[in-house]
């Protein structure tokens, strides 16, 4: 893993100047929650370009976990990377009472996206200030699942975590030196409070991850993928019906123009498969 991980974070590196070479910005903003993908990507940056050309941006709304916003700034300090923390509260409360809502009478997947849609607004509105390019944070597992919000935390000008899986950026996070506290939490949107990703995705994303790996990657039937992984067939279903169904949310992005043979190392997934598959 150390000398893959390592060819991995040159190749990103390279993807990263390159990309902000061409394009005449000064740096990238991105919005950071706290969460395991922002995070990793946050120190990508600044490892990869420096203090001088990153900018974090913390955007709690008054649901947000304390402890979220704790980890975030504790994150930045710890290396060194600018930040700035706005309180979305007004604007998502002055939206909600524009349209005869309220946080009590709104669906909470309706106020959720309305939370990361202003959250994208406030970062678009730094990277056209302060001529930056907003690097987005979704990773390949929430891409495939369309697990994201359209025109939200999907958007950006580039995706440098979009062909690595979550167990992949967990990976990274660790090669890069970030707290185990970050690299370990339960991935959360923040939508409502106690919001877990797992529970409503219903299946641990290490399953999920090679489910996606197997079927699109590797091409297998719904059918031997259960076989392969020895788990039951309507959870492989499940995941594969979401892939569906969210079709119409992956055609707004596409994955960054970089490549690198990184995929067998899902928690050591492929030897243990291949293993299967040659028994």
């Amino acid at each position: 893993m150390d000398e893959k991980g390592d060819v991995l974070i040159e190749k990103l590196k390279l993807f990263l100047e390159k990309t902000l070479r061409d394009s005449g910005k000064d740096g990238f903003t991105l919005g950071l929650s706290g969460g395991l993908d922002s995070s990793t990507l946050a120190v990508l940056l600044r490892k990869s370009l420096g203090k001088d050309r990153v900018l974090t941006l913390i955007l709690p709304d008054k649901d947000t976990p304390l402890e979220d916003m704790k980890d975030a700034v504790s994150l930045v300090e710890s290396f060194d990377i600018r930040y700035l923390v706005i309180d979305i509260s007004p604007i998502i409360d002055s939206f909600l009472h524009v349209l005869g809502q309220s946080r009590d009478s709104v669906d909470k997947i309706v106020l959720g996206n309305i939370k990361a849609r202003v959250r994208m607004t406030i970062i678009y509105y730094y990277a056209n200030y302060m001529n930056l390019l907003v690097a987005a944070t979704s990773d390949r597992t929430e891409y495939l699942l369309g697990y994201f919000t359209k025109w939200g935390d999907i958007a950006g000008d580039v995706h440098p975590l979009l062909n690595l899986y979550k167990t992949q950026v967990r990976i990274l996070a660790r090669k890069l030196g970030l707290p185990e506290k970050i690299i370990t939490k339960p991935s959360s949107p923040g939508f409502w409070p106690g919001h877990k990703s797992e529970e409503e995705l219903g299946a641990p994303f290490e399953i999920i991850d090679k489910v996606l790996y197997l079927a699109i990657d590797k091409q297998l039937s719904l059918q031997e993928i259960a076989d392969v992984l020895g788990v039951d067939r309507e959870m492989v279903n499940k995941i594969w019906e979401r892939v569906m169904k969210n079709q119409h949310k992956r055609k707004i992005i596409a994955p960054p123009a970089y490549s690198f043979m990184y995929m067998e190392n899902i928690e050591n997934l492929l030897k243990s498969i291949e293993k299967k598959e040659v028994g």
